[in-house]
């Protein structure tokens, strides 16, 4: 079985033959294999290492693996979804390597993480790892493992104080955070050692971004080569961790980087995507359409990530009709222009209508709407004006099938509503939008309001979780096994609800203080500041009315 799935995969790179002394090394995404061969990072790191004659590589997966080696001097994981952590930590007891770093001595793999989550905020997850890599990997991944090669023989602690120089690495065992108590906020977060006190996130700037590296039936989306349009997003939505954590918004070279990168994909598969959180803002995406709507591509099928919705036109709507895609994916957060304005979402109703006009008179069959409930600054009003939105949509584009996929707010780390908590009338404001919308024939979507809560248990967490993470990991994941795990630990760590519902003071120590990204703390409050004074402006007019 496992022989046949890695044998039906198409490379697109050329792997080197490792030298007699190459570094032995695993890398891992804690997932099944169809998971995790979907996944543009972890195609694009093992390829990278792959191609290295000083590196020997085996890839591993919850479910298949290559050939590990016996004695494996580095052990990678590629995080990309909070709760994978459970696999993580199953993984390393599989391979007979202790959970915890503090555990693990010179014959152990030193445990390194990257990706998404961990960029974001390492620390429920610190515990568990000797190296984290903070950022792209373009160049942090070559720096890291010329940084260990020049320690490679020397012992645990030398390797991790040569590391820890290297920016963008983060080595938590070399930082000392204290708590005012068991159960209060943090005190300070000092490093041990002549490290830096801040570690910044490492970002690459250059215009050739990522495509994939494998093709295979067996990915979840099956012989996909995927293509990265653009990287960040410039709209800045207050809540959004994929603009803030990856600015600046860069874009691939028209012709030097997305044209080969297609072309190359063409020559294995006639199924392509085009990933980014904003790819019809490329400065060229109009030629990019022009030449994907070349006759000799009429065989080809394209998928395409979430469009920002005034740049869905009728021409973008019928080559994607043409090229098999019967649907389209637009975020709106909210039917509330008001709303729009405290998230600086800068967006009106009647380009969200026009959308809509312009996907039907395209040719798609279906528009997918993204919103969200308790935003800070929403009120009962704003979901009325969703419900009314939608109403408006459906009237306008009749026979278009319209859904709503709807997610609870969730404050993320280097944001600027990182100091909100989650609202605690979320769940009953997705249930108003269910009732509301299913009659009127929408299909509704509302992702779960429970995994929103664990989200965020994550996102704000501090080291002290990762007791709780030990302990819940033998209980299950749902929410009542994170509330057994409190129980258990009330008084020696904080409360759910100091992690998740409160708002937290501007001027207290974030368990996230000491990683850089890529705005300083200022900025962001002055962001925030933004934001509550479109939430007093509001406040001030409400009053004027009752008046």
């Amino acid at each position: 079985m496992t022989a046949s799935v890695f044998a039906n995969e198409r490379l697109l790179f050329n792997p080197a033959t490792p030298d007699s002394d190459a570094i032995r090394t695993i890398f891992a995404f804690p997932n099944e294999y169809s998971v995790g061969i979907t996944s543009l990072g972890y195609q694009v790191v093992w390829a990278t290492l792959a191609m290295r004659s000083d590196v020997q590589v085996s890839r591993l997966f919850t479910d298949i693996h290559e050939q590990l080696p016996r004695d494996p001097e580095l052990l990678g994981f590629s995080v990309s979804w909070e709760l994978d952590y459970v696999n993580i930590l199953n993984l390393l007891e599989s391979l007979e390597i202790p959970i915890r770093a503090k555990a693990r001595s010179s014959s152990d793999p030193l445990v390194f993480g990257g990706g998404p989550v961990l960029t974001a905020n390492p620390e429920p997850f610190a515990d568990f790892f000797d190296v984290i890599l903070l950022g792209d990997g373009e160049n942090l991944l070559g720096d890291f493992i010329a940084a260990y090669k020049e320690v490679r023989n020397s012992d645990r602690p030398t390797q991790l104080q040569h590391l820890a120089q290297v920016p963008g690495v983060y080595i938590p065992s070399l930082y000392e955070v204290t708590y005012h108590d068991p159960t209060g906020t943090i005190k300070s977060i000092e490093p041990l050692a002549a490290v830096p006190n801040v570690v910044e996130k490492q970002t690459y700037r250059g215009n050739t971004l990522s495509a994939s590296t494998v093709v295979t039936e067996k990915a979840a989306w099956e012989n996909i080569y995927m293509v990265e349009v653009v990287r960040s997003c410039p709209e800045m939505c207050r809540f959004c961790l994929a603009s803030y954590l990856t600015l600046p918004f860069r874009t691939a070279s028209f012709e030097g980087s997305l044209i080969p990168a297609i072309e190359r994909g063409l020559a294995v598969t006639d199924r392509i995507g085009l990933l980014g959180a904003s790819v019809t803002q490329h400065p060229e995406f109009d030629a990019l359409l022009e030449y994907l709507s070349k006759p000799e591509y009429d065989h080809i099928r394209l998928s395409i990530a979430s469009v920002r919705t005034n740049t869905v036109t009728e021409k973008l709507a019928r080559l994607l009709a043409k090229r098999d895609t019967r649907s389209l994916t637009i975020a709106v957060e909210s039917g509330s222009e008001r709303l729009r304005r405290i998230i600086n979402k800068k967006l009106d109703n009647d380009a969200i209508i026009q959308a809509a006009v312009n996907a039907k008179a395209g040719g798609l069959s279906s528009l997918k709407l993204y919103g969200m409930v308790g935003v800070p600054g929403e009120d009962m009003a704003d979901l009325e004006q969703t419900v009314a939105m939608m109403k408006s949509l459906k009237k306008a584009a009749p026979g278009l099938r319209l859904t709503l996929g709807c997610s609870t707010f969730v404050p993320k780390a280097h944001t600027p509503f990182q100091w909100y908590g989650v609202n605690h009338q979320a769940e009953k404001r997705l249930q108003f939008l269910q009732k509301q919308l299913k009659p009127q024939g929408i299909d509704f979507r509302p992702e779960s309001y429970n995994w929103s809560v664990i989200q965020a248990l994550l996102s704000r967490g501090d080291r002290r979780l990762s007791q709780l993470l030990e302990l819940t990991r033998h209980y299950g994941d749902s929410l009542g096994s994170y509330r057994r795990a409190f129980k258990a630990l009330r008084g020696q760590i904080p409360d759910l609800d100091f992690y998740v519902y409160s708002d937290w003071s501007r001027d207290r120590v974030l368990p996230w203080s000491h990683i850089q990204g890529p705005l300083a703390q200022a900025t962001l409050l002055k962001h925030l500041a933004a934001a509550e004074a479109e939430m007093d402006k509001v406040g001030k007019e409400s009053q004027l009315v009752r008046c």
